[in-house]
């Protein structure tokens, strides 16, 4: 389906004097993306009470949030890769491509572990394509390009090399970016990240920089991980991921001297029960150095090695235990949230996806890693969507509502069934969260249907 059949041969070609060739050639598949997401009856400043205790000046209206980014066509059959964020919770979306043609899109799936999402236009006649590179043949130093919308300028075009590779920068549990100097802005999310043979290497995510503007410090997912996450969304809307089933931690240097083993691998601090990981043996203590054939040097190593592999998929792992090495065998699972978090449509209007949060019980295993005393009860917060009334509350994914207007709150339909209450009494929601430890209150301005 996708007009890559594979990855781009490595031949080596003469680096050109300038890019004017591949820009010419590439410009157009590459499109401008506009949002626009719908609040209905979203309270106004000053509604119910301000921060400061100004009482309301009017009765609630309907908001218009505008966002900008950016995309780039992958099929002729109509195809675009973006980011997430750039369509979350969208209402309209439309792209606009460099001969100033808007057409609307529909979004086929997202995925905002890795912050991809892909769209689907009516096909153009003669329709320009983007072909997948391969980002694990980019070294630092290469050339890179960007091309993208920052701040609504289509067509931008910036040049710069590959800073570095692998880039943890604490987005996600899957972050592997590729850095680059090339400038990158506001707008340029999910452009596209182009080697010096006009080939695709990555999907312009996220900068680093104090003012808003660029510093030269920008990062791209890697056509690695993009081109297997949008292969997924085309296929079937959604993303499989591989789960083994532990709660891993770094190794100290003082864990490792006192376990008596070198200081690289991913200590498992705990398992869940029936995952993979106890059907293999795999037991709390024990030091996982090598995966699927390759030596795991930290979490990050593992969580991502385990990731990237098929649900179903037969692997072996080399546990330390007690300072003996032992290969065992494993199948991958599934993880059991992935088409929750993934899915395009929601299967109904719940009361938590309005609100912006993806709930859950309290996993057993992470209540040590909260801060929890054993016997909290509450409902976990996994994931919060972007531009949500709930992330412009502050919440943030690992914290544990322990009770809504005063009511203690044990699974996700207590939440519903106090949000519902609120949005019908057309007042403010009152949560009790527990965060690392800490209790606070946080107040929700309900938007009624």
């Amino acid at each position: 389906m996708l007009s890559a059949g594979g990855f781009a041969p490595l031949a080596a070609q003469e680096i050109p004097n300038d890019f004017t060739a591949i820009v010419r050639e590439k410009i157009p598949a590459v499109v401008a993306i506009t949002t626009k997401q719908i609040i209905q009856d979203q309270a106004t400043p000053g509604d119910f009470f301000s921060p400061f205790g100004s009482p309301g000046l009017g009765p609630a209206q309907p908001q218009v949030r505008e966002a900008l980014g950016s995309g780039f066509v992958i099929s002729s059959d109509g195809y675009i890769v973006t980011n997430s964020h750039v369509v979350a919770e969208a209402s309209e979306i439309h792209v606009v491509f460099s001969d100033k043609e808007t057409l609307p899109a529909q979004l086929v799936g997202r995925d905002p572990a890795t912050d991809l999402a892909v769209l689907k236009i009516e096909p153009r006649p003669n329709t320009t394509t983007t072909a997948w590179g391969d980002s694990d043949a980019v070294q630092p130093g290469a050339w890179t390009i960007a091309i993208g919308s920052p701040f609504g300028l289509g067509g931008t075009v910036t040049v710069g090399v590959l800073s570095a590779r692998s880039r943890d920068i604490n987005a996600g549990p899957y972050d592997d970016f590729l850095q680059t100097d090339a400038s990158i802005n506001r707008g340029n999310s999910g452009g596209p990240l182009f080697n010096a043979r006009g080939e695709v290497i990555g999907v312009n995510t996220a900068i680093v920089s104090p003012t808003g503007g660029s510093i030269g410090i920008g990062f791209a997912v890697p056509s690695r991980t993009a081109r297997n996450v949008v292969d997924q969304l085309i296929r079937t809307g959604r993303i499989e991921r591989g789960f083994i089933g532990v709660r891993l931690q770094e190794i100290t240097p003082l864990i490792a001297e006192a376990l008596g083993i070198p200081g690289k691998g991913a200590l498992v601090a705990s398992v869940e029960p029936g995952s993979p990981a106890e059907q293999a043996g795999i037991q709390a203590g024990d030091v996982i150095t090598r995966f699927n054939g390759k030596d795991i040097q930290s979490v990050h190593d593992l969580t991502l090695a385990a990731a990237s592999q098929k649900p179903g998929t037969k692997t072996t792992l080399t546990r330390n235990r007690g300072g003996s090495q032992q290969e065992i065998a494993l199948t991958i699972g599934q993880r059991n949230d992935e088409e929750q978090q993934t899915s395009a449509v929601p299967k109904s209007e719940t009361a938590d996806a309005r609100l912006g949060l993806s709930l859950s019980p309290i996993p057993d295993e992470a209540r040590q890693q909260l801060g929890l005393q054993p016997d909290t009860t509450g409902v976990f917060v996994q994931e919060v969507a972007p531009n949500s009334l709930a992330a412009e509350n502050g919440f943030q994914p690992g914290d544990v509502i322990v009770s809504a207007n005063n009511r203690d709150v044990t699974q996700p339909s207590d939440i519903e069934e106090e949000w519902a209450r609120s949005r019908q009494q057309n007042k403010p929601i009152l949560f009790r969260v527990s965060r690392q430890g800490q209790s606070l209150f946080v107040a929700v301005a309900t938007a009624k249907s």
